[in-house]
């Protein structure tokens, strides 16, 4: 029996979600079909499809009139409608599903890549998932803030204090507008990845609260996690009838999880949060030099050691958490040290042609690309063939960078960009010797695996 699986979701969430979910339900079983449907409604996500279960489908069937997430089907065949047309004729969408045959094309370098991060995402545990959910919403408007702030560099590092230049514009547009979202949106789809839509209020507000209290990027954290658990007890245990039904995620459980977060963030956690995030801050300020080193070194062997995955990402985020507390060591440290380990391995291509094959040396020249980008993850393809000879070379490359970095007294104070970033004037402190620190590191990761990896037969 061929299985179909199916998403459904309206603008309000609340009536023909479920109605068109309903009549693929019972089209489906007319036609003596397997079909599994995910809802995507004003409570939430239900029914949620799973990795196996799309694996195992013939076809999908997306009768949405909301944008969802479709990368996940990648190589299925997709029926696409509105839940208008499920509602009324589900059988015609089961049956042209039927009909459809799939594609699974052949993966080039960035695209293994991507499907690497999918696959990595899908297997962490639910309290890194949160977290990585509120972090990769709030990333891009980081990067926006911390690039725009960068620019406004560019007609001197103090220019921006003259009120009505270009600069000063920048200034507001990065620094008071991008980041002043950075938290909020942060707890704000930190409680989405726990509650679905019912928590994105209170998360939301629990975040403003964190950084008008002065918690910063660790009260975010905290607010985003009781929001998103509050609104989820509240959802469960909340019950109404069928005609009060559309009044949970929209008044009660917004309007009851917003009250319970903010007065906790008011009264019990913003003010001690604002103390550790204090003394965190002047604790890095202060650092002396050896201990600058010894956490570079640590920060990049973090961004090498799964290139992209959990602890990967902890380094970065706790990088980005410090930029809003005007720390930006760190920051330049973890984007070196990530950008080393896909770039030594297009190095390493290079330096020793004899030992690797025509595919490996053509991934080569891809990786050098995403290393100059800052994506890190291109030395996945390559770890996975061949882990224990090439993480600890990436690894060792990195935490000299990340310490070189450190060592150098090099800041960064955009988020991302990798090379591009560097072009900008005064967007990085030190740049001749921060270059220095990434090409260092190279050289030393590109010689490692050069000398480890033996030789095609």
């Amino acid at each position: 029996m061929k299985k179909l699986i199916a998403v459904t979701s309206c603008p309000t969430g609340i009536a023909h979600t479920y109605m068109a979910a309903e009549a693929l339900v019972e089209a489906a079983r007319k036609a003596d079909v397997s079909i599994k449907v995910e809802t995507r409604g004003s409570i939430g996500v239900e029914n949620e499809l799973t990795a196996g279960d799309i694996a195992e489908a013939h076809a999908v069937i997306l009768a949405t009139d909301t944008q969802v997430p479709a990368e996940r089907f990648a190589g299925k065949p997709v029926v696409r409608a509105s839940v208008g047309e499920a509602i009324k004729d589900a059988g015609r969408l089961i049956e042209q599903a039927l009909q459809e045959k799939g594609s699974a094309p052949k993966m080039d370098f960035v695209q293994q890549v991507q499907e690497e991060k999918s696959r990595r995402r899908a297997e962490v545990p639910g309290f890194y998932k949160h977290l990585m959910t509120g972090v990769s919403y709030m990333i891009p408007i980081v990067v926006a803030g911390g690039i725009t702030i960068a620019l406004s560099f560019v007609f001197g590092i103090y220019a921006f204090k003259q009120p009505g230049t270009l600069a000063a514009q920048l200034m507001t547009i990065g620094g008071s507008a991008a980041f002043g979202l950075m938290v909020p949106v942060l707890a704000g789809f930190i409680a989405f990845s726990i509650a679905d839509r019912p928590g994105l209020a209170p998360g939301l507000i629990g975040g403003m609260l964190a950084s008008l209290t002065g918690a910063g990027f660790l009260g975010g954290i905290i607010a985003g996690f009781l929001a998103g658990y509050v609104a989820k007890a509240l959802n469960d245990r909340i019950q109404l009838p069928a005609t009060l039904r559309g009044l949970k995620p929209v008044l009660i459980i917004p309007l009851l999880s917003t009250l319970i977060v903010g007065l906790l963030m008011v009264y019990v956690i913003g003010v001690p949060v604002k103390d550790i995030m204090d003394g965190l801050k002047n604790w890095l300020v202060g650092m002396n030099k050896g201990s600058s080193i010894v956490l570079g070194l640590i920060l990049g062997a973090m961004m090498a050691f799964d290139m992209g995955g959990p602890v990967n990402k902890t380094a970065y985020t706790f990088a980005v958490g410090l930029l809003g507390s005007n720390v930006f060591g760190p920051m330049a440290a973890v984007m070196a040290a990530g950008m080393t380990p896909p770039l030594g391995l297009a190095l390493a291509t290079a330096l020793a042609p004899k030992k690797f094959d025509v595919a490996e040396k053509e991934a080569g020249k891809a990786a050098a690309v995403l290393g100059i980008s800052f994506i890190t993850e291109g030395a996945i393809p390559f770890a996975a063939a061949d882990p224990f000879r090439v993480i600890p070379s990436i690894m060792v490359g990195s935490a000299i960078t990340g310490a070189l970095s450190m060592a150098f007294g090099a800041t960064l104070r955009a988020p991302h960009g990798g090379i591009f970033v560097m072009a900008i004037p005064n967007a990085v402190g030190h740049l001749g010797l921060y270059a220095l620190a990434i090409a260092v590191g190279t050289v030393i990761t590109a010689s490692l695996i050069s000398f480890l990896k033996p030789g095609i037969r």
